[in-house]
């Protein structure tokens, strides 16, 4: 697919901040309350804002490659690089469950975690599993193909779970065929703990999830080419509403829902994002807004590195015990923000305050010129 002329999209680096502020704030929900409903994953079935941050990310991981896809690179030299990178994205993700290395025992002591029981799916490795596939299609297809690619990856991610599934169990978490190529190639022990072998960033939910990737990358094109221009903004906002229909009228046979990460939730949070990022384009790039402006895109340059701090700092702190509270991260919760703000509203207070803090990492990532790129 050939290249537009590059021209710089501030909206889309803002896009990607946004993104990760929200992702950052439904993961270090503080404790002492549960949070707000729809900051919460929808158990199985359903649609939260929770729901919408990771494929986002995944819509913005299309964004970029619309930018960093070079068609003058030869074939070799490209699929190494797009292997290369792959392969780091998903060792960092390995590598990030597995860390702090221990764990804290019943005792308070602690042990060293094993890699006999080591979570091998994640959400580093689906980004990585998506971008591998995702690369060489729009680099190679064109618009019409790409197309036809996406459908017959939502109708036969469709098709595997009806065809390949028990009766009745398609739509299972332990009787969809995900779970059981899942359970054959990784073993129980390799797997999400808290759902008795069901993994939600499993192998075969990596077709539809590839189709949110693919998607962004198509809309980044059309930002790309033609975006200012408010007419343009209006038609992929009204694309985004098509797709959100499209969606809505397949669920009742194909219910939307994140975990199981069905092809209408890929076609929900899809009709979601174009219509989220026409809203950037069209405040940013059209009506000239700049509130807010500098605070995100600190965070859309850094994505990466800022969601990986996010998550080992949060995991650091809550090795250090503070009984009778746990970790560190719960005392915060329960002790500093609890008493001032009761209920839910404290678990989001303490969430935005962590948050900022990992904002304050990326400005100084920024202040410095530095960019992790893999």
């Amino acid at each position: 697919m050939t290249a537009p002329g590059r021209q710089r999209f501030v909206s889309l680096d803002m896009f990607r901040g946004a993104t990760i502020f929200l992702m950052i704030v439904v993961n270090t929900a503080g404790a002492g309350a549960p949070p707000f409903a729809q900051l919460s994953h929808a158990p199985w079935f359903g649609f939260t804002i929770a729901d919408l941050v990771f494929p986002t990310f995944l819509f913005a991981v299309g964004n970029a490659m619309s930018f960093a896809l070079r068609p003058d690179l030869p074939a070799p030299a490209f699929f190494a690089r797009v292997a290369k990178r792959a392969a780091l994205i998903f060792l960092l993700g390995f590598l990030m469950f597995w860390y702090p290395f221990v764990s804290v025992d019943p005792d308070g002591g602690y042990v060293a975690k094993s890699l006999a029981d080591a979570r091998i799916p994640g959400v580093l490795q689906r980004i990585a599993l998506c971008y591998l596939i995702a690369a060489p299609i729009a680099r190679y297809c064109s618009v019409r193909a790409v197309l036809i690619i996406c459908a017959a990856f939502l109708f036969g991610y469709w098709g595997m779970l009806l065809a390949f599934s028990p009766a009745g169990e398609a739509y299972t978490p332990l009787g969809n065929i995900g779970t059981t190529i899942d359970l054959t190639l990784f073993g129980r022990d390799h797997l999400y703990r808290k759902m008795d072998g069901f993994d939600p960033e499993g192998l075969l939910g990596t077709l539809p999830a590839t189709v949110n990737v693919l998607a962004g990358f198509l809309v980044g094109r059309w930002v790309q080419r033609s975006g200012k221009q408010p007419g343009v903004v209006l038609r992929i906002a009204l694309a985004g509403a098509g797709v959100i229909a499209l969606a809505l009228l397949w669920s009742p046979w194909f219910p939307i829902g994140k975990r199981l990460w069905t092809s209408p939730f890929a076609l929900l949070t899809i009709g979601c994002d174009m219509v989220l990022l026409a809203a950037f384009v069209w405040a940013i790039e059209v009506r000239g807004l700049t509130t807010g402006r500098r605070f995100l895109t600190i965070l859309g340059r850094n994505p990466l590195a800022i969601y990986i701090f996010s998550e080992l700092l949060v995991m650091t702190l809550q090795l250090v015990r503070v009984p009778p509270y746990g970790g560190l991260y719960d005392w915060v919760g329960i002790a500093l923000f609890q008493p001032v703000l009761p209920g839910p509203l404290g678990s989001l207070a303490c969430a935005i305050a962590y948050t900022l803090v990992c904002w304050a990492f990326g400005w100084w990532l920024d202040r410095r010129g530095w960019l992790l790129k893999v």
